[in-house]
């Protein structure tokens, strides 16, 4: 039902219609980055090579920032940091040549920057 304002309180009312609409898309926002986070983290996860099982293993989320109206989320090898970029980009072998790198990374980045705005947009519908 409509709620009647007067001219005087309008700057109010829309101020308030505005911070209850800000907690609610608040709200979607850090469950659609959750929820995404996760599966990025499974996707490199299931992509990553698996010689001894501990940089496989080793795949984690780390919330960077966790504000009220902002969220950061870093999917990252815990285990083996420094292997990440050779294993994805390949590398030189020490006694001449090349590896070539096992792309498992990107798939993961492709797949949460497309599902995240999708999750966001389903959300706020």
């Amino acid at each position: 039902m409509a709620k009647k304002i007067s001219i005087g309180n309008m700057s109010s009312a829309i101020m308030e219609a505005l911070e209850e609409y800000k907690e609610v898309t608040d709200e979607i926002v850090k469950n659609a980055v959750d929820t995404v986070s996760k599966e990025a983290k499974d996707i490199a996860k299931t992509g990553s090579p698996e010689r001894y099982g501990g940089y496989k293993k080793g795949w984690t989320i780390k919330k960077t920032i966790d504000k009220s109206s902002q969220v950061s989320v870093t999917v990252h090898n815990r285990a083996k940091p420094g292997l990440t970029h050779l294993l994805e980009k390949g590398h030189a072998k020490r006694g001449g040549g090349r590896v070539e790198g096992i792309t498992h990374i990107a798939p993961a980045e492709e797949y949460a920057i497309e599902e995240l705005e999708a999750e966001i947009r389903k959300g706020l519908k």
